[in-house]
């Protein structure tokens, strides 16, 4: 599908306020096109932070906690399956152990229990015999998990970012902020964000207590890092918050002083630490750190977070990242199958895409349906054999779409063709009977129809528009590098009319490029990553700017996003 680049739009008077108060113009451009009124809302100290008792319940929580410590009950943390819940697991873990409590986790095998605290899971819990439960990035759609829990005398605490549904499940204490009611500024906190929140609550419970008056308090910085990863790689929108989370993690990665699991993650992959950016976060560590919970189950994961010692947290990294290559390699097997059953079809002639196939593999749909996404620009569901005989789906959703919202209408029209669904805006899941699928892809596929637009459903790629012959240094890369991008606040991309005036293949599969803008200037190196070409002479490219290190060298290099032939 063509891509139609639009630059995105600048209001005048803010960037001139940005550039009259010292900032880099280019700089200026991206924040104020990014909705930044002052040179404030860059700032990442950790003062910059929401304190902890905005979000509801976070302090009630922290009084029930530390109650626990006292009475040395068990805890046992349940966490969800993905790379959110499990350095939400580890964060619960650590800090809790600092404090002084009996903590153990509990982690899911999505094949076998599905997703949240279902009462499966309550019941191999059970055998435990914690004295309370916590729930991290899950628990807040888990009504029957959690009435099962307190059917067996056991407490369950929820701690979990995800839209709530109508009614909220009978859970002792509750901390969301989507949660009705919670004046917490920041809604798109991850989950690993909410359990470091409820973790600065019981620090201050337990000071006001007086438990550090004879040993040393638990540094809770030391743990951004896990929340770093975790908020990235779960793709929450990166709002201020949440960009001061990341940015104080990315520090002690690049100081080498993060969770020694972390830095293996990275080395396993090649990365150097020492520049680790939010990319590394998204598609270096996080997909490694998945692939445990996608092909097996995330207690490795956890384990290799949680390590303290080097060597075992290199060997742990090293098991994930074998996995993560076999995960790639089912991925690429079952887009293969998807685009050969799409071939001859149009999606562009319906709203969404619903697919199904018996051999596709249940932990890797949800990236396989981002992939169909990211190529036909449509909501997309992908569905797999589940465990217990229906089928489970993974979702990805355009912009225009609140994945959540259209599966909720869903529901609505056609009581009982869903088991059960649940999620946010541009990811969701949901279980259905398999004779069923016919009859949901309709009824999604009416409910998409009735919600966007044709507009909504053109691929455009929207830009920073072009940059002078001047600005394109290593200068304004590294200060480019030096920010905090991700989801919601997107990356700088550029675009301009070129001309490729060399193109060869590298690593079998992707172009090391020449090019010169179409307006004159000198030849840039350049990159276009999964794509052997070849390309035609004239192009219009959206591309970003970055350093490239070979042999000791620092030089500029463009990396090509999207192109366009413009013969």
């Amino acid at each position: 599908m063509s891509a139609l680049f639009h630059a995105r739009p600048v209001p005048a008077g803010t960037l001139a306020d940005l550039v009259a108060g010292g900032m880099h113009p280019v700089l200026a451009r991206l924040a104020a096109g990014r909705g930044i009124a002052s040179a404030d809302e860059l700032d990442t100290a950790l003062a910059a932070l929401h304190p902890p008792s905005l979000l509801l319940n976070a302090d009630a929580m922290g009084i029930v906690l530390a109650d626990a410590i006292r009475d040395a009950r068990r805890l046992l943390i349940v966490g969800d399956y993905d790379a959110d819940g499990a350095t939400a697991s580890a964060v619960g873990w650590l800090a809790l152990s600092r404090f002084g409590a009996k903590v153990e986790t509990l982690v899911p095998n999505r094949f076998e229990y599905g997703y949240g605290l279902t009462p499966e899971i309550v019941r191999v819990a059970a055998e435990r015999r914690p004295d309370a439960i916590i729930t991290v990035d899950n628990g807040i759609a888990s009504h029957d998990g959690i009435d099962e829990a307190r059917r067996l005398g056991i407490p369950v605490l929820v701690t979990d970012h995800h839209l709530p549904g109508s009614t909220l499940p009978a859970a002792e204490v509750i901390v969301n902020p989507n949660q009705p009611g919670c004046p917490f500024p920041s809604k798109s906190l991850a989950g690993v964000g909410v359990m470091f929140y409820v973790m600065l609550a019981l620090r201050a419970e337990l000071r006001k207590r007086g438990a550090f008056a004879s040993r040393t308090e638990p540094n809770l910085a030391e743990l951004l890092d896990l929340v770093a990863l975790g908020t990235v790689a779960d793709v929450v929108k990166l709002d201020r918050n949440n960009r001061v989370l990341v940015a104080q993690g990315l520090r002690r990665i690049r100081a080498g002083t993060a969770r020694p699991g972390i830095l293996a993650l990275l080395r396993a992959a090649g990365r150097d630490p020492a520049r680790a950016s939010p990319y590394d976060l998204g598609f270096v560590a996080g997909p490694r750190l998945n692939a445990a919970g996608r092909l097996e189950d995330m207690a490795q994961g956890i384990a290799c977070l949680v390590a303290d010692d080097p060597g075992e947290a290199a060997r742990l990294a090293a098991s994930l990242d074998a996995l993560n290559r076999e995960r790639r390699e089912i991925e690429a097997g079952m887009q293969a199958s998807a685009l050969a059953s799409l071939e001859g079809a149009d999606p562009g002639a319906g709203c969404s895409i619903v697919m199904h196939d018996p051999d596709w593999h249940q932990g890797v749909i949800g990236l396989l349906a981002s992939r169909l996404r990211e190529r036909f620009h449509r909501p997309t569901i992908c569905l797999a054999e589940g465990p217990d005989g229906a089928l489970k789906g993974s979702g990805r959703s355009i912009p225009a779409l609140h994945l959540r919202d259209a599966l909720d209408l869903v529901d609505r029209r056609h009581p009982g063709l869903l088991i059960r669904f649940g999620g946010h805006a541009a990811a969701a899941g949901v279980s259905l009977r398999r004779e069923d699928v016919g009859r949901f892809r309709d009824a999604f596929e009416s409910v998409v129809g009735g919600l966007v637009t044709p507009a909504d459903l053109a691929r455009t790629v929207d830009t920073d528009g072009t940059l002078d012959d001047a600005d394109l240094r290593l200068e304004l890369a590294d200060l480019l590098a030096g920010q905090v991008w991700g989801q919601g606040f997107p990356p700088p991309l550029f675009e301009d009319d070129f001309e490729v005036r060399d193109q060869r293949i590298v690593g079998g599969r992707h172009l090391k490029l020449r090019l010169r803008r179409s307006s004159g200037g000198s030849e840039l190196a350049a990159m276009r990553f999964g794509e052997v070409g070849p390309l035609p002479a004239h192009i219009r490219a959206a591309y970003r700017i970055e350093a490239n290190e070979w042999n000791g060298a620092r030089t500029l290099q463009l990396m090509v996003e999207h192109w366009e032939a413009t013969d």
